[in-house]
């Protein structure tokens, strides 16, 4: 069986990569997730016709610099709920991707090679430790969803301003004590999560966004006086309660 674009393993209890996937090499759909995977063969490179990666809830410890050979991918890379501790730089020349899920690891950083990722819509990086991101993050020009929740973040690197395409942002429960400046004038933002921060007190810029929707404030410190909640009230688009 030559042909197969398409092999779904899911919760087969596999603790390796079968050995039945090597025979496929135009393979353009490659389902492994909730198994045993701890590790994988630098032979995964060698699938160069995958378009979607499905690897989420496994025990993956760490990806082979060979993650970078797949340069088909242009659907899903789903890592989420793994033990991942790094990327590799290699991740950046898969500039196709649309989707790309490394949540539930235990990431200390994102690699600076993120910004190579030229296709990706949404990224999503949620309820890793993450205490700050890279520059290369404003290099995602074509990205409408950003899902950070459950980080350490006090902070967004200036090069966010460049992400005019952005729509969603997700930052609850990390460790802003301001909003992030690089917020200021992005064109299509429509809604972001900052509950369960540290707020006190909200810039006014914030209210001139011209596409915010809803601003979902909760289980901050933001008082209903302060000037700039009144403003987004006006326009009913936020949540401080």
């Amino acid at each position: 069986m030559t042909s197969a674009t398409v092999l779904n393993y899911w919760r087969a209890g596999l603790p390796d990569v079968p050995d039945e996937v090597w025979r496929h090499p135009r393979l353009e759909v490659l389902l492994l997730p909730d198994n045993a995977l701890a590790r994988l063969p630098a032979r995964l490179g060698t699938l160069t016709a995958l378009r979607t990666l499905d690897l989420g809830h496994n025990q993956l410890t760490s990806m082979p610099r060979e993650i970078g050979d797949l340069t088909a991918l242009s659907d899903f890379l789903y890592l989420h709920d793994n033990r991942l501790t790094a990327l590799p730089d290699e991740l950046g020349r898969l500039t196709r991707l649309a989707y790309l899920n490394v949540g539930e690891n235990r990431l200390t950083a994102l690699p600076d090679t993120l910004g190579g990722l030229a296709g990706l819509v949404e990224l999503r990086a949620q309820h890793n430790r993450l205490a700050s991101l890279p520059d290369a993050l404003g290099g995602l020009r074509s990205l409408r969803e950003l899902w950070l929740r459950g980080n350490a973040l006090t902070s967004l690197p200036d090069t966010v301003r460049h992400l005019g395409a952005l729509r969603e942002l997700e930052l609850r429960e990390n460790a802003f004590t301001t909003v992030p400046e690089a917020l200021r004038g992005l064109p299509l933002l429509r809604r972001v999560d900052l509950r369960a921060n540290r707020l006190r007190e909200l810039p006014r810029w914030l209210a001139e966004l011209p596409s915010l929707e809803k601003l979902d404030l909760r289980w901050n410190e933001v008082r209903d006086d302060d000037p700039t909640v009144a403003a987004l009230r006006a326009r009913d688009c936020v949540v401080l309660r």
